[in-house]
């Protein structure tokens, strides 16, 4: 099977890594990548964005698959293109991709399937803003209705930044706090069948115990020890398989990879927000523990076959993923510096550790940052406290300066918290 992967990011290099491991994969394309896919992935260069051109290259290529990976594609239509061409695609239609695209449509979806969520309100004024503000108090919740890359929520308890951040966007979603962990629960479809992950949880914010701004994700473990065992069923019968059924009843049909970003509350579960792709940094630790081999569980997927597919294996094993990232992230990050200790993480410490590049580019010999989240070290072990270490082990083997990084992620569940 001959696949190609668009995007360039530490989501898509998980991707490609798993999919470089499946014996059905004869052929591994990735368009743009980055620096670390190039050793796993012929690269091939492309405009994300331009549905036509990834549908001329994956043609070109003869691709059995085209797996779309980033939430801005998938809301421009890529998958659409590459479908009229005639070429199974994994990633939803530009509509479908609307549950990501927009706040207030995947509340209006959720609304309508009977979806547990927060109580909200979709503003367009300022005197909206205020009275949703006003209406719900502190600790105010405020997401931009449109993608923002991870950073367009501000939970804060102070009044004027809330109100900023609101009258700073176009239309926004402000909605009541929601208490108690998250969680993030993906799952595989084609629309009518839905086949669950592992659950994960990730870490929004940039510093250690949760403080600081919001940001992209800063790290991630799996699985969750703490977790309801019957959790994963739960959320398939109340948000899953009703979010799927919704859609296909509108004429929008779901297929790909639908990520239910979740709180465990006093009330029970409640859906914060969806994704219509792989959330980034829970990939690399939840494909790190998946042992069924992907390509044709994407294929299946794709070409609405997905109710053939045998119960998914999975390693016992624990994951854990800590991000590195540029000096300022999440602001504006400085990029170009040289990034050292790749050779001996992998010489080191693999195949139980390994850094999955994001924000990366190469300059002749030298790899250097590219981009704000600037590598993903992610390490598996017979428990969290042992991928944990494994994973800090090769972190403090990757020199980049001015970089930071999360110490705390997985503490609490490795010490059974």
């Amino acid at each position: 099977m001959k696949v190609l992967v668009i995007g360039g990011g530490a989501r898509e290099h998980a991707l490609c890594r798993s999919l470089s491991l499946d014996p059905d994969v004869n052929a591994l394309y990735c368009a743009p990548g980055n620096a670390g896919i190039a050793e796993v992935a012929e690269l091939r260069p492309v405009d994300a964005l331009d549905g036509a051109a990834v549908a001329r290259l994956a043609t070109e290529l003869g691709a059995d698959l085209v797996v779309v990976g980033p939430e801005a594609p998938l809301v421009a239509g890529v998958s659409d293109a590459v479908r009229a061409a005639g070429i199974p695609v994994f990633g939803p239609s530009a509509q479908a991709a609307q549950l990501e695209g927009s706040k207030a449509f995947a509340k209006d979806v959720m609304a309508a399937a009977g979806v547990p969520t927060a109580r909200s309100y979709v503003c367009t004024t300022p005197e909206e803003v205020d009275e949703a503000l006003d209406a719900f108090g502190a600790p105010y919740v405020v997401k931009d209705d449109g993608l923002a890359a991870g950073k367009g929520v501000v939970v804060t308890d102070d009044l004027a930044a809330a109100r900023a951040h609101a009258l700073a966007c176009d239309r926004v979603v402000i909605e009541e706090y929601l208490d108690g962990p998250e969680v993030s629960l993906f799952a595989i479809t084609d629309g009518v069948t839905v086949l669950p992950l592992q659950p994960a949880q990730d870490f929004k914010r940039a510093l250690d115990g949760d403080e600081g701004p919001n940001t992209g994700g800063m790290g991630a473990y799996s699985p969750l020890p703490w977790a309801d065992p019957k959790l994963v069923e739960e959320v398939m019968e109340t948000v899953l398989q009703p979010t799927v059924d919704e859609l296909r009843h509108r004429g929008t049909p779901f297929s790909g990879l639908l990520y239910a970003g979740l709180a465990i509350t006093s009330r029970g579960v409640r859906v914060i927000e969806f994704n219509a792709r792989f959330g980034d940094p829970e990939t690399q630790v939840v494909l790190a523990r998946l042992r069924t081999p992907l390509a044709s569980v994407l294929l299946n997927a794709a070409n609405g076959t997905l109710d053939a597919e045998p119960p998914l294996r999975w390693s016992e094993d624990a994951a854990v993923t800590v991000v590195i990232a540029s000096h300022n992230y999440p602001e504006t990050p400085r990029t170009g510096d040289p990034i050292e200790g790749l050779a001996e993480v992998a010489a080191e410490d693999g195949p139980d550790a390994y850094v999955l590049h994001a924000g990366t580019r190469r300059e002749g010999d030298a790899v250097v940052s590219a981009g704000g989240r600037v590598l993903s070290v992610t390490a598996t072990g017979s428990d969290l406290a042992q991928a944990r270490e494994k994973a800090y082990k090769a972190v403090a083997r990757i020199r980049l300066d001015g970089s930071q990084h999360r110490t705390d992620i997985a503490a609490k569940a490795a010490e059974g918290r």
